[in-house]
């Protein structure tokens, strides 16, 4: 006969072993909402204006106890003085007596300072008027209107006012309801939103050439940084993606409609060179031993890492220290005071402790921890790639920064309306970012290119004079 104890006691265990699977359960998902909680510019990659107030601030340097401002010894940065032939006006200042005693003073000075002050005169637009006489034939009566000299637009606005509009626009982010203002307060010129949204549509297909002899260029280059920041197009403000590639001289923007592989091929086309990201998973395809992972984002992850209990802290702390370790060797290299020869030999041991506790962690408890440990190790060659070929940055800064303008765009336009205000975009955001490695004047290039596109002439070019494709040099 069965003990009724028996089957209470069985009926307890079994209770037990519900709660405990939920027990578990309720575990793993306050642990998650712990670290989503904990989620900061630190650990993620969440922009530190999210940052709310519970994240600790960064510690502060100490004070060096010296004044602010430029320090003894430092370069001075003095404003460039106009050469004499481009002075309007010259003024002699002679002293005629002596500031001491009073003597009168005869002479001049061989090499007086030069104090050159600057003023902007008044600007007023240059009209040029074109009279169209129509006058009727004799023998048919059809009237003929007289044509305009070649070169003349047909719009109200010439290339000038069309490259100052988009200059405004793609590089100083004013609106369409701005420009106007600015164009009647600062050259007095009336015009309205619609006139401006002309002269957008001139400038953008003016410099359409030169931006896509730019995107076959950096598809060449032995070394690229991508990366891709969120957008809105269309009316709807549908969700797209600003894409960017940066190379030396030259860099490349893309507004598309996904974040994938499909258009990371489309700006970066087959595999060529090494590339520099972070471990999107969009640039996946690229070959492993021909990229490099950015470890400033890595250094984020393993924080997050760092930041969970147990045997994940642990490792994380541990893999902080080599990267710590690593970025400490790689910043004297890139100073000059470490032979890359020397640099190589000591990322030996950093290489094998870093795999050796990514090898835990894929290993470990912890479902995250070991999903990024594992991902890592399976692509360990792009975490080196800047060891082994010279060129090669371990970080995606370039890209970071170039990006940068396009965010702060975003943020003031809320995206663009439509299809044809993204190649504005896009193309603006490529002349300006590219002009300004290569120290050239935008204004100036738009105006050529307007010029140009006006007359039927090819379009000025941005690339650079010289050519950089520079074949990589592994380094043994």
């Amino acid at each position: 006969m069965t003990d009724p104890r028996d089957a209470e006691i069985a009926d307890l265990r079994r209770q037990l072993a519900e709660r405990d699977v939920i027990i578990a359960k309720l575990r793993a998902e306050l642990s998650a909402l712990k670290e989503a909680f904990a989620k900061s510019s630190r650990n993620s990659s969440k922009p530190p204006s999210s940052d709310g107030p519970s994240v600790k601030a960064r510690p502060k340097k100490a004070r060096s106890g010296r004044k602010p401002g430029g320090q003894p010894g430092h370069k001075r940065h003095e404003r460039v003085l106009v050469p004499p032939e481009k002075v309007q006006a010259i003024v002699p200042c002679i002293p005629k007596q002596c500031d001491e005693c009073a003597g009168l003073l005869h002479g001049r000075d061989p090499e007086p300072h030069r104090h050159q002050v600057s003023e902007l005169p008044p600007v007023e637009p240059i009209v040029t008027e074109y009279q169209q006489h129509a006058l009727g034939c004799g023998l048919c009566g059809h009237r003929t209107m007289g044509k305009l000299p070649v070169g003349v637009p047909t719009r109200a606005f010439g290339p000038t006012v069309d490259a100052v509009v988009a200059v405004l626009m793609g590089v100083y982010r004013l609106t369409k309801r701005q420009v106007p203002e600015l164009m009647r307060d600062i050259f007095g010129l009336q015009m309205s939103v619609g006139a401006v949204i002309g002269c957008q549509k001139s400038a953008s297909a003016a410099i359409a050439q030169p931006v896509e002899d730019a995107r076959s260029y950096v598809k060449q280059q032995p070394v690229k940084h991508a990366d891709e920041t969120g957008w809105r197009e269309g009316a709807s403000r549908s969700r797209a993606w600003l894409w960017t590639v940066v190379t030396t001289h030259v860099v490349v923007f893309m507004i598309h409609a996904r974040r994938n592989a499909e258009a990371a091929k489309e700006l970066l086309g087959t595999w060529r060179g090494v590339l520099v990201t972070d471990r999107h998973g969009a640039y996946h395809w690229w070959p492993n031993c021909r990229r490099q992972f950015c470890w400033a984002h890595l250094k984020r992850d393993i924080q997050a890492i760092v930041e969970r209990d147990g045997e994940s802290a642990r490792i994380g702390t541990g893999m902080l220290d080599e990267v710590e370790r690593m970025f400490t060797w790689w910043h004297r290299v890139r100073d000059g005071t470490l032979a890359r020869s020397s640099f190589r030999v000591y990322m030996r041991t950093v290489q094998q402790r870093f795999e050796a506790l990514l090898a835990e962690g894929a290993t470990g408890s912890h479902a995250k921890t070991s999903k990024t440990c594992a991902m890592l190790l399976k692509r360990r060659h792009a975490l080196w790639t800047f060891v082994y070929i010279e060129g090669v940055e371990p970080t995606n800064n370039g890209a970071e920064q170039a990006v940068r303008h396009g965010v702060i765009m975003r943020k003031i336009s809320y995206g663009t309306h439509s299809v044809a205000g993204s190649r504005f975009v896009e193309r603006m955001l490529t002349v300006h970012a590219t002009l300004r490695r290569q120290r050239r004047n935008i204004l100036d290039f738009m105006r050529a290119a307007c010029t140009a596109a006006l007359r039927s002439h090819p379009a000025p070019s941005i690339l650079p004079i010289e050519p950089d494709v520079i074949p990589l040099r592994r380094v043994a």
